[in-house]
């Protein structure tokens, strides 16, 4: 199984955070499934941080070298993702998260989220 984590998932995995639960850390950690970061993650961390809705304990590119590191692939955006992005209804109106999930629908990927909106868009949802 494929599977796309949401930023703050990301988030939660690098700072260690409790609202990442120790069964879902062990998963990504042992690593039986293929665990993605979309380019549109770091896009939506680099914003954030800029206009200061984000603030974090680690520059971007340590971030970048992180996930690497702990063996996540990353999905870039192709053409197809946005295409498929632009017909998504508005039951969600964060750009980021629309992009994750035109990229999971479009990659037949589940979605890591503890987002409750992203399931309306009938995208398999593993819940954080």
């Amino acid at each position: 199984m494929s599977v796309l984590l949401d930023t703050h998932v990301l988030l939660w995995f690098q700072s260690l955070d409790k609202r990442l639960s120790r069964e879902l850390r062990e998963r990504i950690e042992t690593a039986d499934e293929d665990f993605y970061i979309s380019h549109v993650t770091f896009w939506e961390i680099a914003i954030k941080t800029s206009i200061g809705k984000l603030t974090l304990d680690r520059d971007l590119a340590s971030t970048y070298r992180l996930v690497h590191e702990a063996g996540f692939l990353v999905l870039p955006l192709r053409e197809e993702h946005f295409l498929a992005a632009s017909p998504l209804p508005l039951h969600h109106r964060d750009p980021f998260d629309r992009m994750l999930i035109a990229q999971a629908k479009t990659e037949g990927m589940h979605l890591l989220t503890a987002d409750p909106h992203f399931a309306a868009y009938g995208v398999p949802v593993i819940a954080a």
